[in-house]
């Protein structure tokens, strides 16, 4: 990939698609057809390859018997012939809906045309005839047709019919399937095949007149069309101008992806608009290799499979030049943006955890847990499920047998912060200083430690997470409990733990399924809703503002700058938490995750979190995202897994996955790191469009 196309989401399995609602007025397919052409043309400005129009869109949907005037049906051709000259010099393939006599018959058809060109046509399958719907008095069903290819406006054998797929010869991933209102409110969509077929995009030309919540019903049925056909959907309603004799119009369009909503229209605008969204065909077409059930629909729909034409057609993407994302990819992919879903999932996580952890002390028969408090995150984390634990068990909180661990560099900001925290969630606190065994053991070893020389390597930092991990095991064995793991997500996935006699290990991991930026999320989540007191809630506020240090090399006096920055070593967590989510989550190239991360952290704008500082929200170059994206492919998949296949049970919390051997990821321990390390070498080192 050349590194000025490095830029350009069609480089990386992404497509631009516009959903057009035009301003409309009832059987005047002149002025409909204009207002297509205005929007078609908008589409091509924004480098879109694709735009859906509205349902009967160039005659007007509410024409009643007016379907049975020559001069409608005349004059909606006429819109048509016009379009379609407009079209010849645009990049954009057109869906526009139009009636249509076809075999003596008219019916309600989707035309699909490109560059002056009808690439087919799509009628209606199902008519409702009920309620304020009567289209079986002016239409007949796509299952009437007789005719397999049609003459329109003088081009010859254009395909017809309902089961026609259109695929894309230069982006293969991209195939798209049309369906037409009511198709999609049956039982069985027309467009549950297709995808099964291949289809990724679905199309849906509806018209839908608005009743109170009515819009809710669509964005149910959409939603999940989309997510059980791992397919995006494309929906657009009829807009305002519609007749009101009866009914109403909204003009709702909106885009999903796998069952995510991409875009939405305003609803009950007066004018036109058209709406923008990026689907990411790679990550559709990633799943269904990944869910094999969809593989099996496949096999046990295949004889309804073959059935289905395809129509290949060429189209170039606008491929060259600057082109990033305007779509919403969210900085921290673990957590929800939208406040009101973030609280339901921390309450979620919360008790997942919980439901874990009480049935592993049932099952142990065991009514205590052990666990090292550091004054940090992960061990802050694990406290707070130990103690929902115990109240939900109705065991006082005093079986929580809290142990902080000063070493050679433990700060006193941390160890205050450890006191005053189990003092507020009212555990059994002790503080046990490791600093007396790990001389001795440095002293065993012969270490140059011990001899007084300040050699402060992996042996002298693994001598004290070694030490804490070993006494709560005896500590356990003495008092009759579990050890309880705090290592979390993000530290597996880059080896960020001691192997063995360290971190690495306990008797339940816990957090081994929570990365760290949803960590922080989470217990800003328990600060700010007083779960635990106001006075637990301070200290909280305090840990969460505490740099991220392994606290193992001793600070030079007076020198803070000399205290040991994890992330200066691994990388920031929050750029390697996106990296891990894209990585194991969906196969990604490494390029294409360089790509989504800068479009998202290019600028401070792009993303704010109001509930985040402004100190602590940050901003980084395609060079530092390059540099970390590094780090962590090296740390991944080169020398990591082999402490990732020995990790303790723990429970999985989110659907990006966990990284048990006994659940969602097995992988061999010796492994390469060869084909990513290359790959990262194809993302450049800056934005040339940056500045200009």
């Amino acid at each position: 990939m050349k590194t000025p196309h490095f830029f350009n989401l069609y480089n990386h399995g992404l497509i631009r698609v516009a959903v057009g609602v035009p301003e409309v007025r009832v059987a005047d397919p002149d002025f409909n057809g204009a207002r297509t052409i205005e929007l078609m043309e908008q589409a091509e400005r924004e480098k879109a390859i694709l735009a859906l129009f509205p349902e009967l869109g160039l005659s007007a949907y509410s024409c009643e018997d007016l379907f049975h005037q020559q001069a409608l049906l005349d004059g909606s051709l006429e819109a048509l012939k016009n379009i379609l000259k407009a079209s010849e010099t645009l990049n954009v393939i057109a869906v526009v809906g139009i009636p249509l006599r076809v075999d003596y018959l008219l019916f309600n058809c989707a035309v699909v045309l490109f560059r002056g060109r009808i690439l087919g046509i799509v009628p209606k399958s199902f008519l409702p005839n009920y309620r304020e719907f009567y289209e079986y008095r002016q239409f007949a069903p796509a299952a009437a047709a007789q005719s397999a290819a049609i003459d329109v406006l003088g081009q010859r054998g254009i395909p017809f019919g309902e089961r026609l797929l259109f695929d894309c010869h230069e982006q293969p991933e991209f195939t798209f399937f049309v369906e037409i209102c009511e198709d999609l409110w049956v039982p069985i969509p027309p467009s549950s095949h297709a995808a099964l077929a291949g289809a990724t995009v679905i199309l849906n030309l509806s018209a839908s007149n608005i009743t109170i919540a009515k819009d809710e019903y669509r964005h149910n049925l959409v939603a999940n069309q989309s997510a059980r056909c791992i397919a995006a959907y494309l929906y657009t309603a009829a807009g305002t101008g519609e007749s009101t004799t009866d009914l109403a119009w909204d003009g709702h369009a909106m885009v999903y992806e796998s069952g995510v909503l991409v875009a939405e229209s305003e609803r009950f605008r007066y004018d036109s608009q058209l709406i923008l969204a990026e689907l990411d065909l790679e990550r559709l077409t990633l799943e269904r290799m990944r869910q094999n059930s969809f593989g099996q629909s496949m096999q046990s729909h295949r004889e309804e499979l073959q059935r289905c034409r395809r129509i290949s057609f060429s189209l170039e993407p606008p491929r060259t030049g600057r082109l990033l994302c305007k779509r919403q990819i969210d900085r921290f992919p673990y957590v929800p943006s939208d406040p009101a879903v973030r609280d339901r999932r921390c309450y979620e996580t919360y008790n997942i955890q919980v439901q874990g952890l009480v049935k592993r002390l049932k099952s142990a028969n065991l009514s205590k847990v052990v666990i090292g408090i550091s004054g940090g995150l992960d061990s802050t984390h694990a406290l707070i499920v130990a103690a929902r634990t115990m109240d939900v068990l109705r065991l006082p909180r005093s079986n929580i047998l809290a142990y902080t661990m000063p070493g050679f560099a433990t700060t006193q900001h941390t160890l205050v912060n450890a006191t005053a925290l189990m003092a507020a969630i009212g555990c059994e606190s002790h503080e046990l200083d490791i600093r007396p065994s790990c001389e001795q053991m440095l002293r065993d070893i012969g270490h140059p430690y011990a001899n007084g020389e300040p050699v402060y390597d992996i042996t002298f930092e693994n001598v004290q997470a070694g030490e804490r991990t070993s006494h709560l095991f005896r500590l356990a064995n003495f008092q009759q409990a579990l050890v309880l793991g705090t290592s979390d997500l993000s530290e597996l996935a880059l080896g960020w733990c001691t192997y063995g006699v360290g971190d690495h290990m306990s008797h339940y991991a816990i957090n081994a399924s929570i990365p760290k930026t949803l960590m922080q999320f989470l217990i800003r989540w328990v600060a700010g809703t007083n779960q635990l007191g106001e006075k637990a809630s301070a200290v909280l506020r305090s840990i969460l503002e505490t740099e991220f240090s392994p606290e193992l090399i001793p600070i030079d006096a007076g020198e803070e700058q000399s205290m040991q920055r994890t992330e200066d070593i691994i990388g920031p967590y929050e750029l390697q938490d996106f990296t891990l989510y894209y990585i194991t989550r969906f196969g990604y190239l490494p390029s294409k995750v360089a790509f989504l991360a800068y479009c998202c952290w290019r600028d401070h704008a792009l993303g704010p979190w109001p509930d985040i500082p402004e100190s602590k929200q940050h901003q980084y170059s395609i060079a530092e995202i390059k540099q970390w994206l590094s780090v962590f492919a090296w740390r991944f998949f080169q020398v990591s897994q082999f402490k990732r296949s020995c990790i303790p049970n723990a429970p999985k919390v989110g659907s990006g996955g966990s990284l048990s051997p006994r659940g969602d990821y097995r992988a061999p321990s010796d492994s390469e790191a060869t084909v990513w390390l290359e790959e990262i070498k194809k993302i450049p080192d800056q934005d040339p469009g940056v500045g200009s």
